[in-house]
């Protein structure tokens, strides 16, 4: 028999909590948070809106007046905070349950270097590397995708090469070109669209990461894995004509 799982709980606003399962980025505690949203979506509570995946919690949305009023899943009397509160922590206890699942393995070519990928030197020379030492180094994990957010599409990597950890750029860029694979820190990303950023700009891809007439929207999901491989521009080029002729 399972024991009562105790859940790391905080109130964000009055129509929604936030549940932190743990510290960092590790796939272990994500793993977790996977678990508890998948758990959700199978049971929701009447009021449920939406759950948000982050590295180590779960943002949980609901209807306050919609939880007030129903008492379907609902064990206690209370506020709607102190009732999701509860539903959420009975929930928990599934989660021992379930199995520990394998995200898609999506392979990202990427062009680096050049005008594509300006601060790819900047990477390299931080470390006194080469820069195919960099690609090499850049290519070679499989990256965990923890989160979707910042921008509609833009995934949140886990896995990152400490070799190759580089600072974001003291000023940011007011622009970036879509298909952009970027280095902040200890960790890697890809722009799906044209937005100001500060990370470092290694490369660029020619696979669309977020086409709003897609369902989903987003090519990636929390969960997935990511593979990046370095193309040359006569492939990017043929890639490119591919992705837009679709």
């Amino acid at each position: 028999m399972n024991e009562q799982k105790s859940l790391d709980i905080k109130a964000l606003g009055d129509s929604a909590i936030m549940i932190k399962l743990g510290e960092g980025i590790q796939p272990s505690v994500h793993q977790q948070v996977k678990n508890l949203s998948f758990l959700l979506d199978e049971y929701p509570f009447d009021g449920f809106i939406e759950s948000v995946p982050a590295y180590n919690s779960l943002a949980v949305y609901y209807s306050p007046y919609l939880v007030y009023q129903s008492t379907q899943g609902f064990q206690i009397d209370g506020t709607p905070l102190e009732k999701v509160i509860d539903y959420m922590n009975k929930l928990a206890i599934k989660m021992s349950d379930l199995p520990v699942t394998e995200g898609r393995l999506v392979e990202i070519p990427v062009l680096y270097g050049g005008e594509f990928g300006p601060d790819l030197q900047i990477v390299a020379d931080t470390h006194t590397m080469s820069i195919e030492e960099v690609i090499e180094i850049h290519t070679t994990p499989e990256y965990l995708v923890y989160m979707i957010g910042f921008a509609p599409g833009f995934p949140f990597l886990g896995g990152l090469d400490e070799r190759i950890a580089t600072p974001r750029k003291l000023t940011p860029r007011t622009s970036i070109p879509p298909g952009s694979v970027g280095i902040a820190g200890k960790q890697t990303g890809v722009y799906p669209l044209e937005t100001p950023g500060g990370w470092q700009i290694i490369g660029r891809t020619p696979t669309e990461l977020f086409v709003p007439d897609m369902s989903p929207p987003s090519l990636l999901q929390s969960g997935d894995k990511i593979k990046f491989y370095s193309i040359t521009q006569e492939e990017y080029d043929e890639q490119k004509k591919v992705t837009t002729c679709q």
